[in-house]
C-alpha cells in the first residue's frame, strides 16, 4: 500500500548540482526515517544519507558537505540537494522509507522507490 517515488534525476556535469525528491504515500502508520541509497554501475548499493522523522541527519563521508537532505513532513517528502557532483556520484538513487509505527507482529521493513538515474557526463 505504501508507495515511494523518486524524481529529479538527470544528466549533469561534474561540479554541477541536482535536486532529488522522494515522496511517500499510502501509509496508515506515519512515515519514520527517510533515506537515500545509490548504486553505481558495476558496484553494490551503498547508503548515502538519511533523515529521521525528527529531522536528525547523517551522511556518508563521501557526500558530507556536498549533499544535503531535508524533509517536509506535511507532504511526506524528502529532498536531496546534491552540489559539486563528482565522477563517483553517478548511479541510480533510491529512496527508502520506514514507517513511524508498524502493526503488531509485523516485521519492521523499509519501502523502496523504483529509483531515479543520476548520470554525470564526462
Amino acid at each position: 500500500q505504501v508507495q515511494v517515488v523518486e524524481s529529479g534525476g538527470g544528466l549533469v556535469q561534474p561540479g554541477g548540482s541536482l535536486r532529488l525528491s522522494c515522496g511517500a504515500s499510502g501509509s496508515n502508520f506515519g512515515i519514520g526515517n527517510m533515506g537515500w541509497y545509490r548504486q553505481a554501475p558495476g558496484k553494490q548499493r551503498e547508503w548515502v544519507t538519511y533523515i529521521t522523522s525528527g529531522g536528525l541527519t547523517d551522511y556518508d563521508d563521501s557526500v558530507e558537505d556536498r549533499f544535503t537532505i531535508s524533509r517536509d513532513n506535511s507532504k511526506n517528502t524528502a529532498n536531496l540537494q546534491m552540489d559539486n557532483l563528482k565522477p563517483e556520484d553517478p548511479g541510480i538513487y533510491s529512496c527508502s522509507v520506514t514507517l513511524r509505527r508498524y502493526p503488531p507482529f509485523t516485521k519492521r521493513a523499509a519501502f523502496w522507490g523504483p529509483g531515479t538515474q543520476v548520470p554525470v557526463s564526462s
